[in-house]
């Protein structure tokens, strides 16, 4: 027997008016079981406010007004019960807030598909039973961070569409747009990466420091965990975290060529993932026998949404894509290479995006080469950090795999591409 419409959502506002309830009660009784006053009643009043937005809601579905009454109607005696609550010196309105969201249930639940009322129930539940976690984290949080991840937002859902998408700049075969893309893509990436090693994974340990670190930067990774080697008795887990960095580094790399170039993307994503897999598999076997109890440590460096970070990110993007126009023009697929090696000594992220997004005189796989060859020459640069910062006693091993990986992936970048 089919029912319905109006009696399916009907139950189904009932039915999540009545979870809710539950939820509200629960939370009283597990964070204030000392207080004997309840707001706008228990499960049975709280079922009864969904069922009265959905009847409300159905009265007159095209002006609101009786709707709207209704919320008036509960705001002003939530109003009257607020006065005696600041008397009291409580001025929580969460409970408010969850009310309001449960008479908004009936109206969602024959507007939408019933996984937006049904998100809406599980969002009152995680934040209601969440407050500590998020209590906790919100006091860790820094207010300047939050701040620059603001403007960040700004500069790129406010002021990203407004950059012209033509080339505008003389002797740039780059687009502003594209050109301030890339710096928020490669920023947003770090960012997660640097949030999750600050936050979520603060002390976690040594391995988990060089997984996350990687997300943000595995050369800035590498010469902590050096660092903090050559302090420490020689431990087979600083080698595990160190080449974890770099194998992360390659996920990364595969992550950045499918948002700018699928054609690239492909043709590094064999490659990339062998050696990825051959960086996870050696520090496994460090791993196991290394010291699982080490405290996690602290990757150095700016939040990558700092404003002034991603301007310099951007100027370093802006003349890695002038230089390499210059060399592949005045000295051809030969100067390229040369060229490439050389860029791996520094930040390779803005070299391999100007790889990506720029126009040039060559072709794919002159770029596939390119690629290749500065990330096998970044591994060669935190080859030499680890030996420098750890010592040849402490990190000899990471410095031995870590040339490894970066000869191998020069010499696949000399052969050329898989596919």
């Amino acid at each position: 027997m089919n029912l319905p419409a109006d009696v399916i959502h009907f139950i189904v506002t009932t039915v999540l008016g009545f979870l809710s309830g539950l939820e509200v009660k629960s939370y009283r009784q597990q964070y204030h079981p000392e207080s004997t006053t309840y707001f706008f009643g228990t499960v049975r009043t709280t079922t009864f406010l969904a069922l009265l937005g959905f009847v409300l809601y159905v009265i007159d579905p095209r002006h609101l007004v009786v709707y709207t009454a209704g919320l008036l109607s509960f705001t002003t005696i939530f109003a009257l019960f607020y006065v005696q609550r600041l008397r009291d010196q409580k001025s929580s309105i969460l409970l408010f807030l969850v009310s309001l969201a449960v008479y908004t249930f009936g109206p969602l639940t024959i507007l939408f598909p019933l996984w937006m009322p049904a998100l809406l129930f599980v969002l009152i539940v995680f934040l209601l039973n969440a407050r500590t976690t998020i209590s906790a984290l919100s006091s860790k949080v820094n207010a300047r961070e939050l701040e620059t991840l603001g403007k960040m937002i700004l500069l790129s859902a406010v002021i990203l569409p407004l950059l012209p998408k033509s080339n505008v700049i003389p002797h740039l075969p780059l687009s502003p747009f594209k050109i301030w893309l890339a710096v928020v893509v490669i920023s947003a990436i770090s960012y997660g990466g640097y949030i999750s090693q600050k936050y979520l994974f603060p002390a976690k340990g040594i391995f988990l420091t060089g997984l996350i670190g990687g997300t943000y930067s595995s050369t800035a990774t590498t010469v902590v965990l050096a660092k903090k080697a050559r302090e420490e008795k020689a431990d087979a887990m600083m080698t595990a975290s160190i080449l974890a960095a770099t194998a992360v580094m390659y996920l990364r790399l595969i992550i950045v060529a499918f948002v700018f170039n699928h054609e690239i993307a492909r043709s590094v994503l064999v490659p990339f993932l062998l050696f990825a897999a051959a960086g996870f598999i050696v520090a496994f076997f460090y791993y196991r026998s290394g010291n699982r109890t080490a405290a996690a440590l602290p990757v150095s460096g700016d939040n990558p949404l700092e404003l002034g970070t991603a301007f310099i990110f951007a100027a370093l993007f802006v003349i890695m894509i002038m230089l390499t126009h210059a060399v592949t023009q005045h000295y051809g697929i030969g100067g390229l290479k040369i060229f490439s090696f050389l860029a791996g000594f520094t930040d390779i992220d803005p070299f391999i995006l100007s790889l990506l997004t720029g126009k040039y005189a060559i072709g794919h796989q002159e770029i596939f080469s390119a690629i290749l060859i500065s990330a096998g020459s970044n591994n060669i640069l935190k080859a030499a950090y680890a030996l420098w910062f750890g010592g040849w006693d402490k990190t000899r091993q990471a410095f031995i795999w870590l040339t490894v990986l970066g000869a191998g992936t020069i010499a696949v970048g000399l052969a050329g591409p898989f596919v």
